[in-house]
């Protein structure tokens, strides 16, 4: 079995919730694309990284089903886990930093994959919802408290590849901050936590928590 860590990113203030991810840090045991997506799909994890070069920051990203350019919460926690100052994937190099408790990543919205945002009245109502069917990556959010840039939120990837809701997206919430342009607390699924902060330049810092859980 090939050795990995598994780090919660996007974590509550307490350490609770947060989405789970993947790491393999000696990502040359599994070189090719094929063998790498088939054991992403094994782990079952919304995304996992294999790490080409530690020192360098380059990593690669994969979910159950298809390879990333790009993802928010893989990024963040695998900055925290390497502390190097920029990660290099295929989309282009994201900057990084660690402040206190948070782990940060500066990228661009259009790196992300493209998802259908819905808006609605009341955080109640996003609690409410049921998973859709298999189609669209689906990002539901409505304000908690507009003037402080609160915001409910859950995603629901829409692949058919067995995660029906993703707990933490830090794709989406750059996408979301990037529209709304100002400076988001997301609290998305069971009760993780996402920082956002726009920047010029159309680049957007995204933050959170993360702890090695094995």
């Amino acid at each position: 079995m090939t050795d990995y860590d598994v780090l919660r990113v996007f974590c509550a203030p307490n350490g609770g919730y947060g989405n789970e991810l993947g790491v393999v840090r000696e990502g040359s045991v599994l070189p090719d694309r094929d063998e790498r997506q088939a054991f992403a799909a094994k782990l079952g994890f919304s995304e996992t990284v294999f790490v080409d070069d530690p020192e360098r920051g380059i990593i690669d990203i994969y979910t159950p089903s298809v390879r990333l350019p790009f993802a928010g919460y893989p990024c963040v926690g695998a900055a925290w886990l390497l502390d190097v100052p920029e990660l290099v994937t295929p989309a282009g190099v994201v900057g990084t930093r660690l402040d206190g408790e948070f782990s940060w990543i500066e990228a661009r919205a259009e790196w992300a994959a493209p998802r259908t945002f819905r808006q609605y009245g009341t955080a109640a109502e996003v609690d409410d919802l049921t998973v859709p069917p298999p189609g669209e990556w689906v990002y539901a959010w409505a304000w908690e408290d507009e003037a402080a840039g609160r915001v409910r939120a859950r995603g629901f990837p829409g692949r058919g590849d067995g995660v029906e809701e993703d707990e933490a997206t830090g794709a989406a919430a750059r996408q979301l901050t990037a529209a709304l342009g100002r400076a988001l607390n997301i609290v998305q699924g069971a009760g993780s936590q996402i920082l956002t902060a726009p920047q010029p330049g159309d680049w957007v810092e995204i933050g959170g928590r993360v702890f090695l859980e094995r």
